[in-house]
């Protein structure tokens, strides 16, 4: 099932459903380290055939319901899963706005592929879908995500206390926001 697509010069985006759900698998498996830092903790079983699929589906409901744009980094040549680059809570009526979440496998961290894909998303989100705002919040020791925040355009627009739980613990994050240059 590929209801989405979305090619960049070296990846394919796609909205993924529950079929993928080994490739997706692998990738949490193979990737468990280095995301564990940056992510909430993960139950017993996530990576599960399972519960990937599981999490494909409602992943796939969300995007059929308009309410998120999740988009697995996929290589075109291997076809396995490198990142992700998820547009989601999405609101319409008078914000029009979403929030961006992303990875990218460790193996490929330093190459530019997180850019080329989160600009790709960003023009879709704001090109097709019309959204005016899309948020984007990191650690503030994260200054990998801080510098690809930056060099896409977005400002910093606050400092959330105790914001998220990542890795089982409430943390702040710094908060960002890219306006749609069109809106303006």
């Amino acid at each position: 099932m590929n209801l989405l697509e979305i090619r960049t010069a070296r990846l394919s985006l796609q909205v993924l459903g529950p079929e993928s759900a080994a490739r997706v698998a692998r990738y949490y498996i193979d990737n468990a380290l280095h995301l564990a830092p940056w992510e909430p903790a993960r139950p017993p079983g996530f990576t599960s055939a399972e519960q990937c699929a599981d999490r494909l589906r409602k992943s796939l409901d969300a995007y059929l319901a308009g309410a998120a744009v999740p988009l697995a980094m996929i290589d075109p040549d291997s076809e396995t899963m490198i990142g992700s680059v998820n547009f989601s809570n999405i609101v319409r009526g008078v914000f029009q706005a979403c929030h961006l979440g992303y990875a990218i496998d460790a193996r490929h961290e330093g190459e530019g592929l997180m850019f080329e894909a989160v600009s790709a998303g960003i023009d879709y989100v704001f090109n097709h879908l019309g959204l005016h705002r899309v948020m984007a919040n990191h650690l503030p020791e994260n200054h990998r995500s801080a510098a690809l925040l930056q060099r896409l355009g977005f400002e910093r627009e606050g400092y959330a206390k105790s914001y998220l739980q990542i890795a089982g613990v409430w943390r702040d994050h710094v908060l960002n926001a890219l306006i749609n240059p069109a809106q303006r």
